[in-house]
């Protein structure tokens, strides 16, 4: 249905639609699930993207769980609609509870090694890029430093 729309008019509209999602979840405290994506290539350079919305900062891909699917299922359907990537195995990293737009947030953050560069979707994201990790881009959010920092933690057990 999304893709009925012209990108261009569907990127216009994204961040209005950012912005009263963001409110109606500060007004409504309703609890949100979603997941987050650390994509890595054979030689360990962490996939970044940067949205048509919000901050403008480089964070990692993911987005929202739909009702009744699996949290996995959520990532791999991000992937592939955001960024055409499908990969072979996925790992969950962990699950964090955290409050965003002031409401409850649960995270899944999961680990995956894809063997091409993603191909954007020019309606949510603008822009994604590999970068080595001890050259990560700025401005990079702060959600996605925690989350680095919890996949490094995961690596080091």
């Amino acid at each position: 249905m999304l893709h009925l729309i012209p990108a261009p008019l569907h990127r216009a509209l994204l961040p209005l639609a950012h912005r009263l999602r963001r409110r109606w979840r500060q007004w409504r405290k309703v609890p949100l699930a979603g997941c987050s994506v650390i994509v890595t290539r054979i030689d360990g350079a962490v996939l970044l993207v940067r949205h048509s919305y919000g901050s403008g900062h480089w964070s990692l891909p993911g987005g929202g769980i739909g009702r009744g699917e699996p949290p996995e299922a959520s990532a791999r359907r991000e992937l592939h609609e955001e960024l055409g990537l499908e990969p072979y195995r996925m790992a969950l990293v962990g699950v964090l509870e955290e409050t965003v737009s002031g409401s409850f947030h649960t995270a899944h953050l999961f680990h995956c090694v894809v063997d091409r560069e993603p191909v954007i979707d020019r309606r949510e994201v603008i822009e994604a890029r590999f970068f080595p990790t001890h050259s990560l881009p700025e401005p990079l959010s702060a959600i996605t430093r925690r989350r680095l920092e919890m996949w490094r933690g995961s690596q080091e057990r």
